[in-house]
């Protein structure tokens, strides 16, 4: 069970603290949790919430992160220009005054409090307990000496280069294949089109602070109350249906049903193709067949 804690909440119980930002889990968080779980205490993370520019996961979305990863507890700091104005040694007393720390665990280039004037050393000298300051881990599979982080990841995304974006977030389900960004959201109700022609899709609408992979049809995943499911998912506009608002929609190779209402989670693996107008829903489907033939191929389905 994860417990978020909000305002002036407490963790009740003796506790390992794990300080950083937290937009989702990259390998580098999973370094700094490891660490802490060694102490066999319940383990808690400090989050901080909004800033500059759009989320790589959103609130909820890191909710089902963090109690995946066996997080116990989160002390969650909206991003505020009264918290961006608190100084270090304030920040320091507040988190601290909220939990019985018994150790403190961050990464050695750990920064907090008003223009980033807190350093590890501070955090030493007024933390409560010991603090255990963890090298920076990078990612040696990429470009070499990039460390992992949320910005390093966001840049990522953006790039549209989800293999290595998987290989650099955190998941405990090895059968995603890799995959460990997703979008989440309640399956809505749609235009019904697809399901006229014999590809029925659930459709998201993904939240505003939610950011995207640039748009485009990819293979993937999705995760539902009905199973997990081989996917193709169209992340942007319908053109050949004239509609240019940004949305998620997916087909789910073998399923069959009703998921309207269901929260689900759809996991963008790999580029297919650029999204393109078709001059009728019958060309539409054809292409959706050969789409469907690569997904079996590349998933061996």
């Amino acid at each position: 069970m994860l417990t978020v804690l909000r305002g002036e909440e407490r963790f009740p119980a003796p506790c390992a603290l794990v300080l950083g930002g937290f937009d989702g889990l990259h390998l580098g968080h999973r370094a700094l949790l490891s660490r802490a779980g060694e102490s066999g205490l319940p383990v808690g993370i400090t989050c901080l919430l909004g800033g500059k520019g759009k989320e790589l996961f959103t609130r909820e979305e890191r909710e089902f992160i963090f109690l995946r990863a066996g997080v116990r507890f989160v002390l969650e700091f909206p991003f505020t220009q009264a918290l961006e104005n608190t100084s270090a040694e304030d920040f320091l007393r507040t988190v601290f005054g909220r939990i019985d720390a018994k150790i403190a665990v961050c990464g050695e280039d750990f920064r907090f409090g008003k223009n980033a004037e807190g350093t590890t050393e501070l955090l030493k000298r007024l933390a409560p307990c010991p603090v255990l300051v963890q090298p920076t881990v990078k990612d040696r599979a990429g470009e070499s000496g990039v460390k992992f982080s949320a910005t390093a990841c966001k840049d990522l995304l953006k790039r549209g280069e989800l293999s290595r974006l998987n290989a650099c977030l955190y998941s405990r389900r090895e059968d995603l294949s890799g995959g460990a960004y997703f979008i989440g959201g309640r399956v809505e109700h749609g235009r019904r089109v697809g399901r006229t022609y014999g590809f029925p899709t659930l459709n998201l609408t993904p939240s505003a602070e939610k950011l995207l992979p640039p748009d485009g049809v990819y293979r993937g995943l999705c995760e539902t109350p009905a199973g997990d499911f081989s996917t193709i998912v169209n992340i942007g506009a319908r053109p050949t249906f004239g509609e240019s608002e940004r949305k998620i929609e997916a087909y789910l190779y073998g399923f069959s049903g009703d998921l309207y209402g269901a929260e689900v989670r759809v996991y963008p693996m790999a580029f297919l193709r650029p999204i393109m107008a078709f001059a009728s829903a019958e060309a539409l489907k054809e292409q959706l067949e050969r789409d469907i033939l690569t997904l079996r191929k590349e998933e061996n389905l």
